[in-house]
């Protein structure tokens, strides 16, 4: 394809348009919800691996698009009655169709580039961690939109109708929408049945889990079998002239779905797997962060070193010797076990997200009393909370709300309600207080029973 054909295909086409209209739609997209931007380690912006993640999500949208808008391209020779007059001259059918399918698949492709390089930028500018592990999500990606509008292209070419292109956007749109229900309703670790590789499939990503996951070698190589199959068999279609060519020309995308399924993780666990680069240490003495973060080792490593001070004043031996950055990966719906000597936490909690100074001081003294036995991607509030702000109060000899608990009249809430148990636990002998604390301590760390109640001296299950 010489620069003056593809010129020419770009002034006749509806091809730009497909680009500024998959632009528009997933820029929308990405100001309009709120999630992407959020302060979390997991934002867009925040860490180059969310970024390529938190683009794939816009598949869900930008997918069926694309297969609409393609075949909306493929109706152009159609509408305009001009198909025989095309098949008789000289020029062969394949290079037309390379032309047709490489116009409207580039003008989509550099709209989600250009998506890609908004938030590129800002990522480069934020964060000091960088690796082009990236990279093959964002491909991949790449090749869903180029796949989805060919076949398109080479669908409405077989079947002529100005009903095609919306019929075919609509069908991938349920395709999309069916398969992230499947995977948002039954999550690793529930008693339901897992995520299959069905759900990989789609070419979205439903979530972004945590920034020191990234999807597996097999999931990408499953996707890319799929998507060029399917490339293949639009492409084929476009081409065909008879009926039975037609037919052979589906050969191609049922080949690659069936080695895309043979290639797919059926492991949820081997769906998304740890990115050992971005979950690797990086430490000042005592106080380890993750690569992702070590931007924030800094601001950090003074508070911990106090906080770990303060514990050893007040529990001895028994006291944490570590504060660590948590990049384990959990099934959701599994209770945690947290070590002794190690405070383990996550910038995304609540106390640690917008903590500073002091704050982060106490938000890792609560930490390492009580970690919190909340199943792993469950968010409750009640008891261990309670426990916690006792159990800080104590260290510090002063009560206080916790940071980051929410608003003032929970907070008050939450002082008022466990005053009573600080009060009396504060009223013991040392010996006696001490020994409470540990008994909470040992209920908090193996999440067996209630710690709040091994702290008011009752029975903890």
């Amino acid at each position: 394809m010489n620069v003056r054909v593809l010129r020419t295909e770009l002034k006749r086409s509806s091809a730009p348009w497909a680009g500024v209209v998959a632009l528009a739609t997933g820029s929308a997209l990405l100001y309009l919800i709120s999630e992407p931007w959020s302060g979390t380690t997991t934002a867009w912006t925040g860490q180059w691996t969310s970024m390529a993640l938190w683009t794939r999500t816009l598949l869900f949208y930008l997918w069926p698009l694309a297969i609409g808008l393609g075949a909306l391209q493929g109706l152009r020779d159609h509408r305009s009655k001009i198909s025989d007059l095309l098949t008789s001259t000289p020029r062969p059918a394949w290079h037309r169709a390379a032309t047709l399918a490489g116009t409207t698949a580039g003008a989509l492709v550099a709209a989600f580039v250009s998506l890609i390089l908004v938030g590129a930028v800002q990522v480069f500018t934020r964060t000091e961690y960088t690796h082009l592990g990236w990279l093959p999500i964002s491909l991949v990606g790449v090749l869903a939109l180029v796949a989805g509008s060919v076949l398109g292209m080479g669908a409405a070419r077989a079947l002529p109708s100005v009903l095609t292109p919306p019929a075919l956007a609509m069908g991938a749109f349920v395709f999309t929408a069916v398969l992230a229900r499947a995977e948002t309703a039954t999550m690793p670790g529930a008693p339901a049945a897992e995520p299959n590789r069905l759900v990989l499939l789609s070419p979205a990503v439903e979530r972004v889990p945590n920034a020191f996951v990234t999807l597996s070698a097999s999931v990408h190589l499953g996707q890319t079998i799929w998507m060029l199959g399917m490339a293949s068999t639009g492409f084929a279609l476009l081409v065909a002239a008879a009926l039975h060519t037609r037919l052979l020309a589906l050969a191609p995308v049922l080949a690659g779905v069936t080695l895309a399924l043979l290639v797919l993780p059926s492991d949820p666990r081997r769906m998304f797997v740890l990115d050992q680069a971005a979950a690797r240490p990086v430490c000042d003495g005592s106080v380890c962060v993750s690569s992702t973060q070590q931007a924030r080792l800094a601001g950090l490593a003074g508070p911990a070193k106090e906080a770990l001070r303060l514990l050893h004043g007040a529990l001895g031996a028994r006291a944490p010797e570590t504060v660590r950055e948590n990049t384990a990966l959990l099934p959701d719906g599994s209770t945690p076990r947290w070590p002794r000597t190690t405070v383990l936490f996550h910038f995304d909690d609540d106390m640690f997200a917008a903590a500073k100074g002091d704050e982060v001081t106490k938000a890792l003294i609560a930490q390492g009393m009580v970690p919190g036995c909340s199943p792993a991607g469950w968010s409750t509030f009640g008891s261990d909370q309670f426990a916690q702000t006792v159990a800080v109060g104590w260290v510090l000899g002063e009560l206080e709300p916790l940071p980051g608990t929410g608003s003032a009249a929970l907070n008050r809430h939450v002082v008022d309600r466990v005053r009573p148990v600080w009060e009396e636990l504060m009223a013991l002998p040392r010996a006696q207080q001490l020994a409470r604390i540990n008994a909470m301590r040992a209920v908090a760390l193996s999440c067996e029973g209630d710690a709040f109640e091994a702290l008011k001296g009752g029975p903890s299950r």
